[in-house]
Formats: structure tokens, C-alpha cells, sequence
């Protein structure tokens, strides 16, 4: 349940739609039509618990009338969406940034099957702040350090050091040996949308992706890898290790995809997120924040 006692974090995350060109009598009438595969009643119900808003978060009533590009807010939700036994740690926060240790599993913005159990649906249950953003994120089955902004007055400062790739990156991930390579290595490749939809591929083509891998533990038969993204494109450094011959354990998606869709709790994904370090574009000082996880 969202926290009902601040409407800012009762409406942060909402999803939100323009309403298209028609002829319906009601924002309800366009909702069905835009949405067929949701139930009038499930509608209705929302519209009865205040989830679908105007464009300023003021709860619409279900007989608002239509009007061609009328902004709406509406909370995406799924039916039983089940509690995950995993809780993630405030490593950090001032007025600007939140640093959160978020555990394997646990997505860190509403998709799919998972909106109330994400990272920042949680964040904003717990500190009230309805102005969470995260400035990046991480896979649902990789663990680790995800920052967020909580001040929207100084969100693009933060948001330039991702976008201009001015952010240290430091993973780690268990991975088999890799002896006959010598490290540390940089790989590079051409990353697009695979098959099924939700898998990523190296393609023909310039590079578009870029990791620098070195080795921190040699054991047997199981080495510790750091791991270096340069960019930030989706499941890059699962792909990018499955692609050396050495994919990450118990990674379910490379580099074959797994049979069963239920998460095994027992066998999380060995990835880490494990370091990040940046220039405070407000202050000019270093800032370095390290996970307390360990893989």
C-alpha cells in the first residue's frame, strides 16, 4: 500500500498517459478502450481509491468527463504480487542524493510483475520522499549500490555525470576461470535486443558497448572478476562474461536461457555492484560509496 499520509510519495512512480484522439464520454470510457486487457471493474476500482490522477495528482472521479490529451496518472498494479523476503539498506542520504545496498531480486523500478516490490516504491514507503528518482539502475537479479536523486532542483547535475559517462563503475562477479586469456582485458561489442525479447545479443557491427575486465581472485575452479562498464547498456556485463566463456553463476538468461520463470532464491545471480565514485558536481569533491554485500 503506498503511504497514504503524503501525496507526493502516495503518487511518485504513477505511470502516465496522454489521452489519445476519440470520441468517449469519459476518461473511464478511454482508459477501457486503451487498456483492453484490464477489466472495467479493475478500473473502477482504482478510480474508487484515488490511483488515477490529474495532471496535478488530484484524484480523478470516475465519471471525469473525456478531453483529447488530458494528462493522467494512473498506478499500475498486479494481482498478488507476492512480499520478497529482501530488504535493502540506506547507505546514504542528504538533500540531494540516496544511496541505496539493494539485494538480488529486487527490481528497482515498477515493470512487469513487480511494482510494489521494487526498490523505489519501497525508498519512497520508507522516507516519505515522493521526489525519488533514480539516477541509474542495475539488473532485478544483480545486487548492489543504486543512487537516487531526491531533489528534483538538482537532478540534472547527477543525472549529466551517467549521461556523459563521468561515473566510476565497480562490479564484481564469480565466474569460471579464464586462464588461457591474458588481464586485464577490454571487450567490446555491438549489443541489441535478442530472442526472446528480453535477452540482449552481440551483433555485427561498431561497438556500442565497452567493459574492462580484470581478475581478483584466481580460484578453483572459480575466479573473482572485477568488472569495468564504460557504458551502460542492458545485461552488458552478463553478456559481455558469457561471451569470454566465462558467464556469471546461476545467471539464467546467458548464456542459455534457463528453463522455469520461478526465481530460485537459493542461487542469486554472482553479480555485484560493488563500488561507484564520482566528482559531486555541487561540491567538486570526491565522492566514493562502497556495497556492505558480498557475493
Amino acid at each position: 500500500m503506498a503511504n497514504r499520509s503524503n501525496p507526493q510519495a502516495d503518487r511518485a512512480g504513477a505511470s502516465t498517459l496522454h489521452l489519445p484522439e476519440g470520441n468517449w464520454n469519459s476518461v473511464l470510457d478511454c482508459l477501457c478502450a486503451h487498456f483492453p486487457h484490464i477489466p472495467s471493474e479493475v478500473w473502477r476500482d482504482r478510480f474508487a481509491r484515488g490511483r488515477v490522477l490529474d495532471a496535478d495528482g488530484r484524484p480523478l472521479h470516475v465519471s471525469a468527463a473525456y478531453r483529447r490529451h488530458l494528462e493522467v496518472h494512473y498506478f499500475r498494479e498486479v494481482a498478488q504480487e507476492a512480499e520478497l523476503p529482501f530488504e535493502a539498506c540506506v547507505l546514504h542520504a542528504d538533500a540531494d542524493l540516496l544511496v541505496a545496498d539493494k539485494p538480488h531480486f529486487l527490481a528497482v523500478m515498477p515493470a512487469g510483475r513487480f511494482v510494489e516490490q521494487t526498490l523505489l516504491r519501497r525508498l519512497i514507503r520508507q522516507t516519505g520522499n515522493g521526489h525519488l528518482v533514480p539516477l541509474h539502475r542495475i539488473d532485478r537479479l544483480t545486487a548492489g549500490l543504486v543512487l537516487f536523486s531526491t531533489n528534483p532542483a538538482t537532478r540534472s547535475r547527477y543525472q549529466s555525470l551517467f549521461r556523459e559517462q563521468q561515473v566510476d563503475k565497480y562490479y564484481e562477479a564469480l565466474a569460471p576461470a579464464l586462464p588461457q586469456l591474458g588481464f586485464p582485458l577490454v571487450h567490446r561489442s555491438r549489443l541489441l535486443a535478442g530472442e526472446p525479447f528480453f535477452r540482449m545479443a552481440e551483433c555485427n557491427g561498431p561497438a556500442n558497448s565497452e567493459t574492462r575486465v580484470d581478475v581478483v581472485d584466481r580460484g578453483c575452479p572459480i575466479w573473482r572478476y572485477a568488472l569495468s562498464p564504460v557504458s551502460g547498456r542492458k545485461h552488458q556485463l552478463r553478456v559481455h562474461m558469457a561471451s569470454l566463456g566465462a558467464p556469471i553463476l546461476n545467471d539464467p538468461l546467458y548464456p542459455e536461457l534457463a528453463s522455469g520463470e520461478e526465481d530460485d532464491f537459493d542461487a542469486p545471480l554472482k553479480l555485484l555492484a560493488k563500488r561507484i565514485a564520482f566528482t559531486d558536481p555541487l561540491s567538486g569533491q570526491t565522492r566514493r560509496f562502497e556495497s556492505r554485500l558480498t557475493l
